[in-house]
């Protein structure tokens, strides 16, 4: 006696033994969370740096060229960072761009084991991957990152970054929040 259901009479000998198999569309869809905040990310980044290049030169620091929006606090700046976050692995511009492709690839080969059909997942991933393509795009296309939001803590000034920037942080952290909130569910 076998497990295996008879085939039907019409089925092609050596066929499938799925007898609806979803299209790509569809399963593509299971990742429409993802796919469209992740694109959000990455349009308003590109937006948001493309404003900032059409408003000051490159590169732009500090006053009176900057961009006041909050004084003493909030300043728009114009300026290009080579490295990683923080400047970190500064001039290395080509390594961090081939990390950067390698990670998305990783995030898209391993998408059923990091549970990126999991709804909290692909807003994690989709902020994550939206940041990491954005800045991609500036590396490829400027040689180094483009980073515009200059914050001032009294005499404490925080690395300027960037929206893809924001959408990497917020993304990590909220898949970080979502697995130790439900170990299980993050997998």
């Amino acid at each position: 006696m076998t497990d295996v259901a008879p085939r039907p009479a019409d089925a092609p000998e050596g066929g499938s033994k799925i007898e609806n198999p979803r299209s790509r569309f569809q399963r593509l869809l299971d990742y429409r969370r993802l796919l469209a905040i992740g694109f959000a990310v990455l349009i308003s980044d590109q937006i948001s740096k493309s404003i900032v290049a059409a408003r000051l030169p490159f590169p732009t620091y500090g006053e009176p060229a900057a961009i006041t929006v909050v004084p003493d606090f909030f300043y728009i700046v114009h300026v290009g960072n080579t490295g990683a976050a923080w400047s970190m692995f500064s001039g290395q511009g080509m390594l961090l761009a081939l990390l950067a492709a390698a990670t998305l690839i990783a995030i898209f080969l391993w998408r059923r084991a990091l549970g990126l059909r999991d709804r909290m997942a692909q807003i994690s991933f989709g902020l994550l991957t939206g940041g990491i393509a954005g800045n991609l795009v500036d590396r490829l296309v400027h040689g180094h990152v483009v980073d515009f939001i200059d914050l001032h803590f009294g005499t404490y000034v925080y690395p300027t970054f960037n929206v893809a920037d924001s959408g990497i942080c917020a993304g990590v952290i909220l898949y970080l929040w979502h697995s130790f909130r439900e170990p299980g569910r993050a997998k």
